[in-house]
């Protein structure tokens, strides 16, 4: 159940600019751009530029998307400004389905990071 492009996904809309954003980071396959209601001094989130709705969508083929953006993940939490581990760190919050909190149906990751307390989480 992947797509290019969901003309209805804010998402998508994001991605292709009709929206704007604070971008983080691009390439031809993943997008970062900060959360708009940030519940950490650091927080932005992770996409994948195919639409797919969510990890219950998800297959063997994106293993390699998954792994991609699984090691991106770290490396843009340092140049956001988290701290080093283990004294600083980051959170890696994925929701999946309505009972799982998700409230865009685009498949993404929320990276949250920086000094506590914490809005939320």
């Amino acid at each position: 159940m992947n797509t290019p492009h969901d003309p209805n996904c804010i998402f998508c809309k994001i991605i292709a600019g009709q929206i704007p954003s604070k971008k983080v980071y691009e390439d031809d396959e993943l997008f970062a751009f900060h959360d708009i209601a940030p519940w950490a001094p650091v927080h932005f989130m992770i996409v994948p530029k195919a639409h797919i709705p969510s990890m219950a969508h998800v297959g063997t083929e994106h293993e390699a998307l998954l792994g991609r953006l699984m090691v991106l993940a770290p490396k843009l939490a340092m140049e956001q400004g988290c701290r080093p581990y283990p004294e600083g760190g980051f959170r890696i919050v994925t929701n999946t389905g309505a009972e799982g909190g998700q409230e865009v149906h685009h498949l993404h990751v929320h990276v949250m990071g920086g000094p506590r307390p914490w809005l939320r989480g």
